[in-house]
C-alpha cells in the first residue's frame, strides 16, 4: 500500500509527532505506525499541557519503556511511564492505561522541573534524577545522585531528546 513508510521516510522538516513516532517505531518495532503516531500525539499534547518540551517527555518515555504499555520492571514499575503502583495511586494515574500514564508522567516531570528550576543549573537533569532515583535521593545528594544507573539514564535521555529534535 502507498504511504506505509510515510513515518520512516519523512525528512528533517517532518512535524514533531512524526519525528516522535519514528523514534517510537525504531525503539519498539512491535507497535504499528498508527499506534506510534497516536502515542506520539498524546505525548506532545501532555507535554504542552504541562509546560514541558515535548521531545523531553518523549525521550523519557522511550527510555522508560520504549512506549510499551505492557512493560514491567524488576522493581515493580509498570506501563509506558513505569510508575510503581503506590506512586500511580498518589498521582491518580492508571499506570497500565497509556494516556493516563503519559499525562501522569508529564505532570510529575513538570512538578520536578518546577521544583528544581531555581535551585539547579539544569533542572531537567535533576528532574530526571528524581524520576529515576527518587526525590529523596536528589535531596540527599543536593542534585543528581552519584549512582551510575541514574547518570547513564540522564545521558541516554539527553541522547534520545537530541535525536528527536535533530531528525
Amino acid at each position: 500500500m502507498r504511504g506505509l513508510r510515510l513515518l520512516m521516510d519523512a525528512g528533517r522538516k517532518a512535524p514533531l509527532n512524526v519525528k516522535v513516532a519514528r523514534e517510537v517505531l525504531r525503539t519498539n518495532p512491535r507497535l504499528g505506525q498508527i499506534d506510534a503516531l497516536l502515542l506520539a500525539t498524546d505525548t506532545i499534547d501532555a507535554a504542552n499541557a504541562h509546560g514541558l518540551p515535548p521531545a523531553f517527555l518523549a525521550a523519557t518515555l522511550l527510555q522508560e519503556s520504549a512506549f510499551d504499555p505492557h512493560a514491567m520492571s524488576a522493581a515493580g514499575a509498570v506501563g509506558i511511564a513505569q510508575f510503581t503502583i503506590p506512586t500511580a495511586r498518589t498521582f491518580a494515574v492508571e499506570a497500565w492505561e497509556p494516556q493516563s500514564a503519559i499525562a501522569g508522567a508529564a505532570d510529575l516531570l513538570a512538578r520536578y522541573v518546577d521544583r528544581y528550576r531555581d535551585r539547579y543549573d539544569d533542572p531537567y537533569a535533576v528532574a530526571l534524577a528524581a524520576y529515576n532515583a527518587g526525590p529523596l535521593a536528589v535531596e540527599r545528594y543536593g542534585g543528581v545522585p552519584p549512582y551510575a544507573e541514574t547518570r547513564d539514564y540522564i545521558t541516554d535521555i539527553r541522547d534520545r531528546w537530541s535525536r528527536i529534535i535533530g531528525r
